[in-house]
């Protein structure tokens, strides 16, 4: 009882009441004045009435029709076209109103030119570190995979003088963050999808407040619908008051908007602009197993120190400013001299997030790029396997190309709908010769792919829908780097302690299957 109380009374309910129900309030709003309409033209015309019905029902499939021819002229995602042609053909204008609520992603108007503007502010930091020739001769086949995801992202720069450092667990991540965070002298920048009470923030927040009074600059991010539940609704007030400058990215508000749909999944932490962090890890106590909901909670996050630091700066700095509605000077936080690292390779920090604030979907364009150019082996962690068919088809053609494809995900799962859609796609990856584990010690949070021992990416985005189209996402991409090594070493290890899939785990029942099938074709739009 005590639980129910508490999931009943809890932010995450009311807010997900107050959408249905502001939903439910203007479908009724919509049906009652098309009926009071009917009613009253049918009065009004009494010879016509017989019709009234008739014309009412058709302007519905009129705008029904619109609707979807709306949907097939669309520059989407071709899978996601599907789906929302169903939503309205059967449930007509209410699908209509779905689908015009729910299916776009795109920041308003505003923020679209507040972002541009940020972009452009940045771009006098985001100098090139070497040519594009210097680029081919370092990076030699996998230049051309760096070249494109510059110049779908003119601040996703190249950098060499970096020093990179992996960790294969939050506990690790944990124990090198303190350790930085309390040799700030000049800044700290926090920018997380998630911070929860507990150990884990609880002590990170005791060295901001620290900072602060040595007069060092803290600001912090966080995403209000990724602390819904785990913060207070005005926490960013009480970090305000403790001298933190304090931001929620996209406030709920308590009305159906696709605002929504654009949440800040990133994970950075920056310090003196000299170190930064990223990965999978928030910060919360079961990132490093001091609770452990789903078992054993495995994630992973990079370190780098020098010069490619300053790619995790700039995109800090344009989604501060964003959201506080700013536009200030940046060089007071970029340093201009670096401290060079010898035996180190190149690395290239870049961030994603919806159309049209970037040009395309960068992420998934990396993740495919890895796929297309490998020759000998890809790995990827991921928590979530819910891939369109460009993503398959990579996989499948790289594995049918004789390169060693291995997908590591969940054996325990966070969330139940997202596990039955991540193993519905074992079968067609098994058949093909990709080989899938399941971390069997419990659940697996972390994002990388590595390829060849030389291409690695750590990061933030997850193989879904929300993390490659929706969500504001961030990663770095490795080549031939101590942390590669340390990642593949890390591989290894997972692979010894995880279930390879057959065939016959992935058949299961029917009926599961065809639930499964039947909910993929509904993924892409949520």
């Amino acid at each position: 009882m005590k639980r129910f109380f508490k999931i009943f009374f809890s932010r995450f309910f009311i807010v997900a009441l107050t959408i249905i129900l502001t939903f439910a309030v203007n479908a009724l709003i919509v049906i009652a004045a098309m009926y009071f309409a009917e009613e009253a033209l049918a009065a009004y015309f009494p010879a016509a009435s017989p019709y009234v019905h008739f014309i009412f029902a058709a302007v519905q499939w009129i705008v029904v029709l619109i609707t979807v021819f709306s949907v097939v002229n669309r520059d989407m995602l071709p899978e996601t076209k599907i789906p929302w042609i169903l939503c309205v053909v059967v449930f007509g204008v209410f699908g209509v109103a779905i689908y015009i609520v729910f299916s776009y992603n795109r920041p308003s108007k505003k923020q679209r030119r507040a972002y541009a503007l940020l972009n452009e502010r940045s771009r006098p930091f985001a100098k090139r570190a070497f040519s594009a020739e210097t680029l081919s001769a370092q990076m030699k086949g996998w230049a051309p995979l760096s070249e494109e995801l510059f110049h779908g992202n003119a601040n996703a720069i190249a950098y060499a003088n970096t020093k990179t450092e992996y960790f294969p667990t939050g506990e690790a991540f944990y124990e090198r963050l303190l350790d930085d965070l309390m040799k700030a002298k000049e800044y700290i920048f926090l920018e997380y999808f998630i911070l929860a009470r507990g150990k884990m923030w609880y002590t990170v927040l005791d060295v901001l407040k620290e900072k602060v009074k040595e007069g060092v600059e803290v600001r912090v991010i966080y995403d209000d619908i990724g602390c819904m539940g785990k913060l207070r609704a005005g926490y960013y007030k009480e970090l305000r008051k403790a001298g933190i400058a304090c931001v929620k990215f996209n406030p709920f508000v308590p009305i159906v908007t696709n605002l929504h749909n654009n949440r800040d999944h990133r994970k950075i932490a920056v310090i003196d602009g000299k170190v930064g962090y990223t990965g999978g890890i928030n910060l919360a106590d079961e990132y490093i197993n001091e609770t452990q909901p789903f078992g054993m909670w495995k994630d992973t996050a990079v370190r780098l120190e020098g010069e490619g630091v300053k790619g995790l700066i700039l995109m800090f700095l344009r989604l501060y400013n964003l959201r506080a509605k700013e536009s200030e000077d940046f060089s007071p936080y970029i340093p201009e001299t670096f401290e060079v690292f010898e035996g180190e390779g190149v690395v290239q920090p870049y961030g994603d997030g919806p159309r049209p604030l970037y040009g395309r979907h960068l992420a998934e364009d990396v993740y495919i790029g890895i796929l297309s150019q490998a020759k000998r082996y890809v790995w990827i962690m991921t928590p979530y396997l819910i891939i369109d068919y460009r993503m398959r088809a990579a996989m499948l053609s790289a594995s049918a190309r004789g390169v060693d494809v291995r997908i590591v995900t969940p054996h325990i799962p966070d969330k139940k709908v997202p596990f039955a859609l991540t193993r519905s796609n074992y079968m067609a990856l098994i058949r093909g010769g990709v080989k899938i584990y399941e971390y069997t010690p419990g659940f697996i949070h972390a994002k990388s792919f590595l390829a060849d021992d030389e291409i690695a990416v750590v990061g933030t985005i997850n193989l879904d829908y929300r993390s490659l189209l929706h969500h504001f996402e961030d990663a770095v991409l490795m080549y031939k780097t101590k942390a590669n090594e340390a990642l593949k070493e890390d591989y290894l290890q997972t692979f010894e302690i995880s279930r390879l899939q057959t065939e016959e785990d992935a058949k299961r029942s029917v009926v599961w299957r065809g639930i499964c099938e039947l909910a993929k074709i509904f993924a892409p739009m949520f």
